[in-house]
């Protein structure tokens, strides 16, 4: 969900523009234009991106999965950094062209782009991250997550730290898909503290992604009736909850990278969606011979994890690195979904 709030969600007026990034000084241009190099005989790799990686840690741990599988296999791998509409489509006819042993690409927006070239490009495989395309492919493998298994966590810690008993969630809209932010988040407030308050609040309007004011408008309206945990799944409008919980003394949660940096003292802990991973064991899974098919990372998988459950979370900014006898606590409710002893009912499952 992060991933779209360093998204204006607008097209832009600039011209599409393709940007080429390499593991060091554009080796993978030169691998690519070099029928010499001494890679040349490996596997080759093309990420796409629905945004300009810049300092966007969603896509920069893309990034960072297809150079691992360059590395593992041996490779090359080149990275087609997006704007806007326009260079999403350039860049994926782009990658087409260039007849990469995989196509990477990240985000929803790409959907119809893959359906459309997969099925002109039988012979060419395809690898969606964090999205599917409605139709099944045989050249389309799908690595989706486990959001909700993460926000239970989340919501245990926020059970535990509570001093009002009160645990709320802003979420961007009133969806199935989108209350695996918010639904799970009360289930695991309540596992630990089984009498605490919960309730939900949705920034909805005509920009739901990316508005701020809003977002801390629903925040408020929690913070003033004593809620004091707020998980905070509003896209762009995260920030605006962190400003609302900062304001009254409260605590808040992010989702997707570590946002603890940008509220130190007031976010607690990120549930993370670690992209590297499922692109990593994604392309795995396409050169195994297993192409075609949706693979879903949770907590199991390494594909969703807390902050505070990585390594180097005493220097996160995250208020969790504090209350080690949460993250015990928390860690042992990771151990027993990992082993199946604990289901996490997902909102969005059918």
């Amino acid at each position: 969900m992060l991933r779209r709030s360093r998204r204006t969600l607008q097209v832009a007026a600039a011209t599409a523009v393709l940007v080429t990034a390499a593991t060091a000084c554009n080796a993978a241009a030169k691998n690519d234009a070099s029928s010499g190099s001494a890679k040349s005989s490996g596997k080759s790799f093309t990420l796409v991106t629905p945004d300009a990686v810049g300092q966007n840690e969603f896509l920069k741990l893309a990034v960072t999965g297809v150079k691992a599988a360059a590395e593992q296999h041996d490779g090359s791998q080149k990275v087609y950094e997006s704007t806007d509409t326009a260079s999403q489509q350039q860049n994926v006819q782009a990658a087409v062209e260039a007849k990469p042993d995989v196509i990477v690409l990240v985000g929803f927006e790409f959907a119809d782009l893959v359906a459309q070239q997969a099925k002109a490009h039988p012979k060419q495989q395809f690898l969606m991250i964090d999205a599917c395309t409605t139709k099944t492919y045989k050249n389309v493998s799908c690595a989706v997550f486990r959001e909700h298994e993460g926000v239970y966590l989340a919501g245990a810690e926020a059970g535990l730290l509570s001093r009002s008993g009160k645990v709320g969630a802003v979420d961007v809209l009133d969806t199935p898909q989108f209350r695996r932010y918010s639904d799970p988040f009360a289930a695991g407030a309540k596992k630990v503290a089984a009498k605490t308050q919960t309730s939900t609040r949705f920034v909805g309007g005509q920009s739901p992604f990316d508005d701020s004011a809003r977002a801390k408008e629903q925040a408020d309206s929690l913070l003033s009736k004593g809620y004091d945990q707020l998980m905070a799944a509003a896209a762009a409008g995260n920030y605006g909850v962190f400003e609302a919980a900062k304001a009254k003394g409260a605590f808040a949660y992010g989702v997707d990278v570590n946002q603890c940096p940008s509220a130190p003292g007031t976010v607690v802990d990120n549930v993370i969606k670690r992209t590297d991973v499922a692109v990593e064991k994604g392309i795995d899974t396409v050169l195994g011979g297993k192409a075609g098919t949706t693979v879903s990372y949770g907590l199991k998988e390494g594909g969703i994890s807390l902050t505070g459950l990585e390594a180097g979370v005493g220097s996160s900014k995250c208020v969790i690195a504090d209350h080690k006898d949460v993250l015990k606590k928390v860690e042992a409710l990771r151990d027993q979904i990992v082993a199946g002893k604990l289901k996490v009912d997902d909102p969005a499952a059918s």
